[in-house]
């Protein structure tokens, strides 16, 4: 198994590609060490360490690193994959959003970096930040959204440079439209939903949305040794979205 006597850091683990991630790493071996929003994580294995919480909260990060270090001794694979986005047009967009999504998608990333780059061992490890194509390309009413994922961007850049004499590699995953609950909820409280599919659809060159899954194995392949000569890479996983 690829991820065999490994622990890995999965953020965001509560739904979506978080979840993904987390059942594509526990079947490939790894011992897991998870965080979300939700009091309860279900879908948790029983050698999981879940700890909900605020990852804008460094106190709360700083807690959490030591309760991985306490029972597996350290991590090996960070999975960086929270986030919040709010849609709004640049100068109609309240301070506190603009606020809420630089904090929750590059703040707290670097939150998490500060924090758990420690533990990885000194045969070193993976960091996968998990970005946006909006972090590449420009789109209306996300600008707020696409400065906070670009910012993850070189965020992931510059550390691995910097931790590169480690051995800890630092890539980004930069995910298309992905058909998570999120985004299949906020599809079915449009007008009309299947023209709207439609139209988002027809923007992407695939023609379809990712799956959570798809984009969980291309996050593995970058937290595994099947990439250990890449670091300081963005890797679309978008369709062809950022093609053009």
């Amino acid at each position: 198994m690829r991820l065999e006597n490994t622990t890995a850091l999965v953020t965001g683990a509560t739904s979506g590609i978080g979840e993904a991630v987390s059942a594509r790493f526990r079947n490939e071996g790894a011992r897991l060490v998870l965080t979300g929003r939700r009091n309860v994580l279900e879908s948790a294995g029983a050698s999981d360490l879940y700890v909900p919480g605020d990852l804008n909260d460094e106190a709360f990060v700083s807690a959490l690193a030591d309760k991985a270090k306490a029972s597996f001794a350290g991590v090996d694979a960070i999975v960086i994959n929270h986030g919040l986005q709010r849609s709004s047009a640049l100068t109609e967009m309240p301070y506190e959003d603009a606020r809420d999504v630089l904090h929750s998608n590059l703040l707290s990333a670097f939150l998490v970096m500060k924090h758990f780059a420690p533990l990885v061992p000194k045969s070193g490890g993976s960091i996968v930040c998990v970005g946006s194509r909006l972090g590449i390309v420009g789109k209306p009413e996300e600008v707020l959204y696409s400065a906070a994922k670009g910012g993850l961007i070189m965020l992931a850049k510059g550390a691995a440079i910097e931790w590169a004499p480690r051995n800890i590699r630092v890539n980004v995953v930069a995910p298309g439209l992905t058909a998570t609950p999120i985004i299949e909820a906020s599809i079915q409280r449009r007008a009309d939903p299947d023209a709207y599919r439609r139209e988002r659809e027809s923007a992407i060159p695939l023609q379809r949305l990712a799956t959570s899954d798809e984009v969980a194995e291309a996050i593995l392949f970058l937290a595994s040794r099947e990439s250990s000569y890449i670091t300081g890479a963005v890797l679309p996983v978008d369709g062809g979205y950022t093609a053009f």
